[in-house]
C-alpha cells in the first residue's frame, strides 16, 4: 500500500512541473525504479488512474524501467551486477558488498501536450 503515498507525491510533482511548462495534458510519465526499491509499477498505474481524475494527468500512462543492481565487493574490489535473488559477488562469491545502484526512484521524463503539441520534458528525480 506504500504505492498510494508514493503516487500522491509523484502526481503532485508531475502536475507542478507540467504546469510550470504551460502543459495542458500529461500523456506519459517515465520512471526509473530500482529493483531493490519494492515498488510495483502496475500499482502506481492503478493509483494514478484514481488520483488523476479531473487533473491534467487524467489518462496518463506509466512507463517504468528497472536498471540492474550494481555492487562493489569489499573483498575482491570488483564491481558487478547481481539479482535480488542472488546477493553474492559474481566474481568471488563474497557477501560483503557495497550497493552502487538498485534503490533508485525518480521521474526520468514526461510526455506532455503544450498548446496541443506533444513535447518531452525531463524529470528532476524523486529520491
Amino acid at each position: 500500500m506504500h504505492e498510494l503515498s508514493i503516487t500522491e507525491h509523484l502526481l503532485a510533482d508531475c502536475i507542478k512541473n507540467a504546469e510550470a511548462q504551460n502543459a495542458s495534458k500529461i500523456r506519459v510519465i517515465r520512471l526509473c525504479i530500482g529493483q531493490l526499491r519494492g515498488i510495483v509499477p502496475d500499482c502506481i498505474q492503478i493509483y494514478l488512474d484514481m488520483l488523476a481524475e479531473g487533473t491534467i494527468a487524467e489518462g496518463a500512462r506509466i512507463e517504468a524501467e528497472s536498471p540492474p543492481v550494481k555492487v562493489r565487493c569489499r573483498d575482491c574490489q570488483k564491481e558487478g551486477e547481481i539479482t535480488p535473488h542472488h546477493l553474492a559477488c559474481p566474481h568471488c562469491g563474497s557477501l560483503r558488498l557495497k550497493l552502487l545502484s538498485g534503490k533508485e526512484f525518480y521521474i526520468k521524463s514526461m510526455e506532455v501536450d503544450i498548446n496541443g503539441d506533444q513535447s518531452t520534458a525531463s524529470g528532476n528525480g524523486l529520491e
